[in-house]
């Protein structure tokens, strides 16, 4: 069993430059150490990434155009689900407890009972499910990275429109108002995350190598 799980899971790549930088010959206690604040520096720089791509936006109603499904998605891919997940949990408690890190400047808990709740969790899932592709080596091919940032699109959409859904009535253009002017925007983040990602794998196994 152990054997088939690691043919099956690709290290991410965070965890190929950065978490798996220990030194060699310590402590087991150390190495552990070292990599949890390693971690936490990840997902705290992860969440304030987020921050700042939460301020570049189109400000649309009820759901503005901003580039933070960039960064989740991004997030994601190079964190691995594991690490993903806390980043974006984080990312949700700063703005919970007031630190003004969504889109204009939106925080506290006063946000998750408004019309973008939905889409700040549908980010959870999102990087979580982008993050289990990559560790089965979906962000190495063009292809199937595609096919993993649409799945992620999807899980966010999912649960952004039926939070919408609800919280302006189903007798409102639901799609039109939190779906269709956001498609283009959407296509062309992924298409750059597409680009992005497996030349750099090819850099990074080539200075790991």
């Amino acid at each position: 069993m152990k054997t088939i799980i690691q043919v099956l899971t690709y290290p991410s790549m965070s965890e190929r430059l950065i978490l798996s930088g220990c030194e060699f010959n310590v402590p087991g206690d150390l190495v552990k150490a070292e990599r949890l604040i390693r971690s936490i520096i990840l997902a705290i720089s992860g969440s304030a990434l987020i921050a700042i791509c939460a301020q570049i936006y189109i400000p649309l109603y009820p759901v503005p155009i901003t580039m933070q499904t960039f960064a989740v998605f991004l997030i994601g891919l190079t964190y691995g689900w594991r690490l993903a997940g806390v980043t974006i949990a984080l990312y949700l408690v700063e703005g919970a407890i007031g630190l003004p890190v969504f889109a204009k400047g939106g925080l506290g808990m006063a946000v998750f009972a408004g019309p973008t709740a939905g889409f700040l969790f549908g980010f959870f899932f999102a990087a979580i499910a982008c993050g289990w592709f990559a560790e089965r080596g979906f962000d190495r091919s063009y292809v199937k990275l595609f096919f993993s940032l649409l799945i992620g699109n999807v899980l966010l959409y999912a649960l952004g429109l039926f939070w919408l859904g609800n919280f302006i009535g189903w007798d409102k253009p639901v799609l039109k108002l939190g779906l269709y002017p956001f498609l283009l925007g959407d296509l062309i983040k992924i298409f750059m995350v597409v680009f992005i990602l497996p030349p750099v794998w090819k850099y990074v196994n080539k200075i790991k190598s």
